[in-house]
């Protein structure tokens, strides 16, 4: 009886535009996509645009291809979703837990980190155990319910992007530059050199997870409309923005300096604002790490929500709680697993850049099968409908599987970094599967790529 009260209520929709909006540009922007940006910035100088640009022409591919998905089967599932229907239940558990729940886990360790370096710089000796604090304040948050997370998370993406924007636009009238001349940055991008190769996965880790506000398809007034202007509406917003602040660091603080530090933001908030920067690049340390440990648990939980639905997973996953109707396990178990890491890693600085790359390479895999599942159903189901159709199919399709293959073969400058990359993705993907191919033959009763009908998986 209990579940079937469940099923009826479901998620509160509650989410217009603006909340949307503000959601994906907490989810996108991140302490360690500033990180990259800028050390993106000193490693190819002014040839790093055209990894931008690139990356920004990649993105705009999946949240294409997000969009069409999303809107013809608008679950909380998304990727596991949508590759149930195309290809089966055993590649949509690998997809959906080694392309996102990994992620959450590289990703959140990185931010964490990155916060307590940057107060341990600032106050030594402060706030040390500052990681397990925002991770269980955050939970608790987001078990109290998707209103008062829109609430804190509008606030605090808000700030952040204000904090961002502002220290570019200061950093453009700044003379004490130490940098590369403007003139010299504009001929680097007309002429880039071979660096380009190997930033192009630097320069889209930023700009990865647009998708997640899919997650809250079923939370959304009107998400035919608000979902894909969420998505682009943020991409170029962003793209703005990191060009802006990419200019300036180029331009303030020499390059070698940007390259290796793992705090290049705090320097460069030194140089533009003296010793008041350290208290702007506080509150962008602050933000952008508990936006995004914050979205993080506002987000794969639904994941782990929608595949409970499709029986992807125990059904304990699909509980809401009672009065809040939030995925209050998932919840737990993320900031369980979250909380292991950081106490196996114990504040590991020198990981930072494998954990973010590591990330980033468990991310392209889902962009690869959405792309996939997106051409199968286009064959599949050619008449259903679509109230939102990826334009120039499959031409869009085929550049985004053709950019995230590249990426994630040169995901790194260091061949050594780019094993370690490798053998932390191939571990994910082998124990996944090995549940999922345990979890689907045995539990489930299905092939592992038996497909399910679009009309049972919009039904659960």
């Amino acid at each position: 009886m209990g579940e079937k009260v469940e099923s009826s209520i479901g998620l509160k929709k509650v989410l217009g535009f603006i909340p949307l909006f503000i959601i994906t540009i907490g989810i996108v922007v991140s302490q360690s996509s500033v990180v990259s940006i800028l050390q993106g910035a000193g490693l190819g100088g002014g040839t790093f645009f055209i990894a931008i640009l690139v990356a920004f022409i990649i993105a705009l591919s999946y949240i294409s291809t997000y969009s069409e998905l999303a809107l013809i089967m608008p679950k909380a599932g998304t990727i596991s979703t949508y590759t149930a229907v195309s290809i089966g239940h055993f590649p949509a558990i690998i997809a959906a837990l080694s392309a996102y729940v990994a992620p959450t886990l590289f990703g959140s360790i990185a931010e964490l980190f990155l916060l307590q370096n940057v107060i341990d710089t600032i106050m030594p000796g402060s706030f040390t155990n500052i990681s397990l604090i925002v991770v269980w304040v955050f939970a608790l948050l987001n078990i109290l319910g998707i209103d008062l997370f829109a609430s804190i998370q509008s606030t605090i993406s808000f700030t952040m992007l204000v904090t961002l924007i502002v220290i570019g636009l200061v950093g453009l009238g700044t003379n004490n530059s130490q940098g590369i001349p403007p003139e010299q940055i504009m001929q680097n991008f007309i002429h880039p050199n071979s660096s380009v190769f190997t930033l192009v996965l630097i320069a889209l880790w930023p700009f990865i997870a647009f998708e997640l506000v899919c997650d809250f398809i079923e939370e959304a007034k009107k998400p035919v409309k608000h979902i894909p202007k969420a998505m682009f509406g943020a991409s170029i917003v962003l793209l703005f923005a990191y060009c802006l602040i990419a200019f300036v660091a180029m331009k303030l603080v020499p390059a070698e300096v940007l390259s290796n530090t793992d705090i290049p933001h705090l320097v460069l908030g030194e140089v533009i604002f003296g010793n008041a920067g350290k208290i702007i690049i506080l509150i962008l340390s602050i933000t952008t790490t508990c936006g995004f440990i914050s979205t993080a648990f506002a987000t794969t939980p639904r994941l782990l929500y929608g595949m409970a639905h499709h029986k992807q997973l125990p059904t304990i996953f699909k509980k809401l709680h009672p009065k809040w109707r939030t995925p209050w396990f998932g919840v737990l178990c993320i900031a369980t697993l979250i909380t292991i890491a950081i106490l196996i890693f114990e504040n590991n600085t020198d990981a930072l850049l494998m954990l973010v790359i590591s990330g980033a390479s468990c991310y392209l895999l889902a962009y690869i099968i959405a792309h996939i599942d997106l051409i199968v159903l286009r064959k599949k189901y050619p008449k259903f409908p679509r109230p939102f159709k990826s334009p120039w199919f499959p031409l869009l399709q085929i550049i985004g599987i053709a950019g995230m293959v590249y990426a994630f073969i040169n995901n790194s400058p260091s061949p050594e970094l780019r094993l370690k990359v490798y053998i932390n993705v191939a571990i994910f993907i082998v124990l996944i599967g090995a549940f999922a191919f345990i979890w689907v033959k045995y539990k489930m009763r299905k092939g592992l790529f038996e497909p399910e009908t679009i009309e049972q998986a919009i039904k659960d």
